[in-house]
């Protein structure tokens, strides 16, 4: 039976705010999470200028886009937990401010130790803005809804991710690399400023605050994802990779029998009986490891093997990056209709070809011409899947347990960025290097080829969404 909480959620929604104060609130956690979709790509096509600037190898690049997601996802959910406990828009904000100022320290960083500590810093601010912009998002609109505001949602992303790489390589080409993270300070300082005056607040069902859960799912992501991104630096077999692993894998277990007995877990296990949030919780695993890893790849390849600028690279991407701002939101509209996996599996199974069109032009020197399809391919399919795999997920759990669900589904985003780009980087070690173009190209296409496959897995776990899976 539904309880009393779940009731009084499903009644606030139905009487939340009004269709203003809804359009506010899509406007500031779109623009706040534009920010922190934005932060995530612009470094891409600024990496071999930081890399000649600052010095280090392939691990430095990769440390500068991980040290961020690695913060990103190890934080989710305890920032989603915390801001159930004591009030999601303070929490909110508290993240708004949190990632203001560390973006203008990224802006300041005098050498790459310090820009790696800013960006672990940003991190923890985009672990706080991500899902708690969602929840509030979300239970401002009912089930019914949920699908085409998501889309929304994904449509500013599918902006941000369009504009990062291209901004990215502007500002770095035009002025220089430190610039890229000025772009932040502004969007931040105009969020936090409509956010405290007109974002509505709500809080998750009262209870305790579960400290040891907090503990063991903060160590077991972080030491997870440290074990992954030294994965793809120092190798599988490294003693670092290994022991972060094995503390992560551990810490995980401890919280899964800690969650198994509590009273008032931090994360109801019990949310994953239902079939499609844990398929919405594979696929979006999967999915965000293919995207990340083919953005880091193919910044790189487009660079050091074609000898594209920074600007030149950002807008080579746009075929792939721009799709989303049109086709995001008509998908989560369509999915409110037909569903999410009619979109979800299609459109993976075309990001999949589109790479794989990719890696076959890439063996033959094409000129830039003949890669317009397979991105444009490539783009039309994520953009039909990103939308709904977050709409599937949070349709198919209780009104209560929006919070939680955009924390899972949120972490394991980041996590799968992180996985995703350190078996790809695994990959291309083993096949090439950074020496020549062609070191590059021997490397890129196999590694490629890894990213499709990880859409095609995605699409396969996507096949146990259901039509409609409400938790009641």
């Amino acid at each position: 039976m539904t309880n009393t909480i779940d009731v009084a959620a499903a009644r606030a929604q139905r009487s939340g705010p009004g269709s203003s104060g809804r359009v506010l609130t899509v406007l500031l956690t779109s623009a706040a999470y534009f920010m922190v979709a934005l932060d995530t790509l612009v470094v891409v096509t600024a990496l071999p200028s930081i890399h000649r600037d600052l010095g280090g190898n392939v691990g430095t690049l990769q440390w500068t886009v991980n040290a961020y997601v690695l913060a990103f996802g190890a934080g989710i959910i305890t920032a989603a937990a915390l801001g159930d406990r004591i009030g999601r828009r303070r929490m909110y904000l508290l993240g708004l401010c949190v990632f203001t100022v560390a973006s203008a320290a990224c802006a300041l960083a005098p050498d790459v130790g310090a820009l790696i500590a800013c960006r672990a810093v940003e991190g923890v601010g985009a672990a706080i803005i991500m899902p708690l912009g969602l929840t509030l998002l979300t239970s401002a609109f009912p089930a019914e809804r949920r699908g085409a505001v998501v889309g929304i949602w994904g449509g500013v992303a599918g902006l941000a991710v369009a504009s990062g790489p291209l901004i990215g390589g502007a500002v770095t080409q035009g002025l220089d690399w430190h610039w890229i993270f000025w772009v932040n300070v502004p969007v931040g300082l105009a969020a936090l400023a409509g956010s405290w005056l007109r974002l509505p607040d709500s809080r998750g069902p009262a209870s305790r605050l579960d400290l040891p859960a907090l503990v063991l799912v903060a160590a077991g992501v972080g030491a997870l994802t440290w074990g992954l991104v030294q994965a793809g630096q120092d190798g599988w077999g490294s003693a670092q990779t290994l022991a972060g692993l094995v503390a992560g894998l551990a810490a995980l277990a401890a919280f899964l029998a800690w969650e198994r007995r509590t009273a008032e877990p931090m994360i109801p296990l019990g949310l994953f009986r239902s079939r499609s949030f844990s398929a919405a919780v594979a696929t979006q695993f999967l999915m965000a490891a293919a995207i990340y890893s083919a953005a880091f790849l193919t910044s790189q390849y487009f660079q050091f093997a074609l000898g594209d600028s920074p600007l030149g690279t950002g807008l080579r991407f746009l075929p792939w990056t721009a799709t989303p701002m049109v086709i995001a939101p008509v998908a989560g509209l369509l999915s409110d209709k037909i569903g999410a996996r009619p979109l979800i599996v299609p459109g993976l199974l075309m990001q999949a070809a589109g790479f794989a069109w990719i890696v076959y032009l890439a063996a033959r020197s094409a000129g830039y011409g003949a890669y317009v399809a397979p991105l444009l391919i490539a783009g039309v399919g994520i953009s039909m899947a990103l939308p709904c795999v977050s709409a599937a997920g949070l349709n198919a759990v209780s009104p209560s347990s929006l919070g939680k669900a955009a924390g899972v589904l949120n972490t394991m985003q980041q996590f799968g960025a992180v996985f995703g780009i350190a078996v790809a980087t695994t990959v291309f070690n083993a096949h090439g290097s950074l020496a020549s173009a062609t070191a590059v190209t021997s490397g890129y296409r196999p590694a490629l080829t890894l990213a499709a496959a990880l859409s095609v897995l995605g699409a396969l776990t996507a096949l146990a969404v259901r039509r409609r899976d409400r938790m009641t």
